[in-house]
């Protein structure tokens, strides 16, 4: 879902951190700023702090 696609395109992103956060309250604001054209990176970071596999958290994010 998230190949050649951004993000922010996929409902509403306030919506999105939101949920993110109810399920893991230790995200910060700064883990979930995400800037256009670096998803990858974005998706690394966040499977580091979330002890997940990128895999696991795109599919995370598919289900929010």
């Amino acid at each position: 879902m998230f190949e050649g696609q951004e993000l922010r395109t996929h409902g509403n992103w306030n919506e999105l951190k939101t949920k993110a956060r109810q399920q893991y309250s230790h995200l910060t604001n700064d883990d979930l700023e995400y800037s256009s054209g670096r998803q990858e990176e974005w998706f690394n970071r966040l499977s580091t702090k979330l002890g997940r596999s990128v895999d696991d958290v795109k599919d995370w994010f598919r289900h929010l």
